[in-house]
């Protein structure tokens, strides 16, 4: 049985290190296209029916590049195609989500003080909003593709407030913000596959024909590869942010994620608008840093009538001899010690958490800060509210911490 639990383990992290491999080539190759194609330049040598060109150097070499909008007059042997990044980083994202959250849907999707599920209702819900995302996205794009591409984005963000609400009223706050990125990371790796690689298709075909091709089909296909441009930062950040309960496990998360896909636009509003040579709008990080500061306000809203928290020195003794400590280790022995425990109870776990355990006096007074963010400040624990930690106890917990006068810095 622990063979199995371990083999499980080593599978996850395989599948995690492919999905950031994939990722980061993904990513990496996007945002280079995106950066070539915004700094082409028009020059007097353009041979015929080219669009632009641009000269580069890296690794001690020099790099001529020209682009056609439809094609040369001539098809070389040789094509590459940029392709595969996407479609694996989906499918390798798309496993994870099956081995995290899928097979631990009782775990880390279903929190019952939020929605009574099944774990089969909460795969279906899953399923069917990572479906719906690219129909609607499909349909809005197709509405507005001779439009300005502002209003494309904010009817696309219109739809992302929507997901969010919806997420956060269905999910654990965890699973609901890994959600929102899974939608988005739908859209944009259907992109590649349903629309960008197909149009490309119909080019070089009527290439080898002998016909000239439809400049349409390109058009179409940048305005998608804009637009994953625009999203990477975004999916990037919700992918990240179940590392981080001060995002996720906050009454104000769905408010916070869609003000973390503002501030992925004017992050890349910048880098865009450098690569076109247009400036530097530095008025975009000023925003983006008062985007950032709104939402750190947002993670601590809810405790803005508790005193100012001074930092945790480490002292264990004096946490220990706090008034209510007595009380804190029961509700932690309660609720969690089957988990966070030098022998886990809970099936499927061979080992605590993080290495975190939560058995004695002294062990729950030395993670006095996490146990302080993780169940009081915030309800990321327990997962899901597994173990039925009342409200009652999560205060009981903030006011031990406080009555220290050694809080913590939020």
């Amino acid at each position: 049985m622990y063979d199995w639990v371990v083999m499980g383990e080593w599978v996850e992290i395989a599948v995690r290190w492919l999905h950031v491999i994939t990722g980061i080539a993904w990513i990496g190759s996007s945002f280079y296209f995106i950066a070539l194609d915004l700094g082409l330049r028009k020059t007097p040598s353009l041979p015929p029916l080219a669009h632009g060109e641009e000269w580069q150097v890296h690794g001690g070499g020099f790099y001529h590049i020209q682009k056609y909008l439809v094609a040369p007059e001539f098809l070389p042997e040789h094509l590459t195609w940029f392709k595969w990044e996407s479609y694996a980083t989906w499918l390798s994202g798309f496993a994870m989500l099956v081995l995290v959250y899928y097979m631990g849907a009782d775990l880390y999707m279903i929190d019952p003080t939020v929605l009574e599920l099944t774990g089969w209702q909460a795969i279906l819900i899953s399923l069917a909003s990572l479906a719906f995302g690219w129909l609607a996205y499909d349909r809005i794009c197709k509405a507005f593709v001779n439009a300005n591409q502002t209003a494309v984005m904010v009817a696309l963000f219109v739809v992302l407030i929507g997901m969010s609400w919806f997420y956060t009223s269905v999910f654990s706050g965890r699973a609901a913000l890994l959600h929102l990125g899974a939608f988005t990371a739908t859209i944009m790796s259907a992109n590649v596959f349903m629309i960008i690689i197909p149009n490309q298709k119909v080019v070089v075909a009527d290439l080898k024909a002998g016909q000239k091709p439809d400049p349409k089909y390109g058009k179409i296909a940048k305005q998608r590869s804009l637009h994953n441009n625009y999203l990477t930062l975004p999916v990037l950040f919700l992918m990240l942010s179940n590392h981080y309960p001060l995002v996720f496990a906050t009454p104000y998360n769905w408010i916070i994620a869609c003000l973390v896909f503002l501030m992925g636009v004017t992050i890349r509003h910048w880098f865009n608008s450098r690569h076109a040579r247009l400036g530097s709008p530095h008025w975009t990080w000023a925003l983006t840093a008062l985007l950032f500061l709104i939402a750190a306000w947002l993670s601590t809203a809810p405790m803005k009538h508790w005193p100012e928290e001074a930092r945790l020195d480490g002292a264990a003794l004096t946490l220990a001899a706090a008034p209510g400590f007595e009380e804190v280790v029961s509700i932690v022995q309660t609720r969690c010690s089957m988990c966070h425990a030098a022998e886990p109870v809970w099936e499927g776990l061979a080992w605590p958490p993080k290495d975190v355990v939560l058995e004695t006096e002294a062990q729950i007074a030395h993670e006095a800060r996490r146990i302080f963010l993780q169940s009081g400040v915030s309800h990321a624990m327990p997962p899901g509210n597994l173990s039925f930690m009342e409200p009652a106890e999560r205060a009981a917990i903030v006011d031990w911490f406080r009555s220290t006068g050694t809080q913590d810095p939020i």
